[in-house]
């Protein structure tokens, strides 16, 4: 597998269950999601934008794409509303068959924008590496079949290497179906 096809792969709307464990604060949590991954053009105002920011890097963009989120946990220490919204722009940009980097316009662990470097294992498991400001991430997604993958990450403080959060989602495609009543 490579990037576009993984992209393509991954274009619609899913329906997210993961579980994590905050070792940081001891606290296990549930987060329901609605994630929705749409493709873009590389000619959208949004990427333009965000390329901008990049132009040092002399990237060629491949397949960019959107995802929104709209998140409900049930952490109890959470002061933040339950619910919990956003979206992120993000722009491959291969090396490789296997490899390249990322544009992020929000990061996963911390809300700022990131390079995440990729590549895909020899099961296409795609693998995400990203340094932030204070910790770094390793996400990993794979899919089980064309309307389910999984994801997992694990959060590190950047300073000590201690894993300060884990997580394990699975992932449905939303499949809309037509349906005919006969008159």
């Amino acid at each position: 597998m490579n990037i576009e096809q993984f992209v393509a792969q991954s274009e619609g709307e899913w329906k997210s269950m993961r579980s994590g464990h905050s070792l940081a604060f001891k606290q296990f949590d549930e987060i329901l999601s609605v994630l929705k991954i749409t493709l873009l053009n590389e000619n959208d105002v949004e990427v333009l934008n965000t390329l901008e920011d990049y132009k040092e890097l002399h990237l060629n963009p491949i397949s960019p794409f959107k995802i929104e989120w709209k998140a409900e946990s049930n952490w109890k220490g959470n002061k933040e509303s339950d619910l919990s919204s956003g979206s992120s722009i993000l722009i491959p940009s291969c090396s490789s068959e296997k490899h390249g980097i990322i544009l992020r316009t929000l990061g996963y662990a911390e809300k700022i924008k990131a390079i995440s470097k990729y590549s895909f294992l020899s099961d296409d498991t795609l693998v995400l590496s990203t340094e932030y400001n204070e910790t770094s991430a390793e996400e990993r997604i794979w899919f089980i079949s064309k309307n389910v993958r999984c994801r997992s990450s694990v959060i590190r403080s950047k300073d000590s290497k201690a894993i300060l959060q884990t997580s394990h989602a699975s992932e449905i495609r939303t499949i809309k179906q037509d349906i005919k009543i006969n008159e």
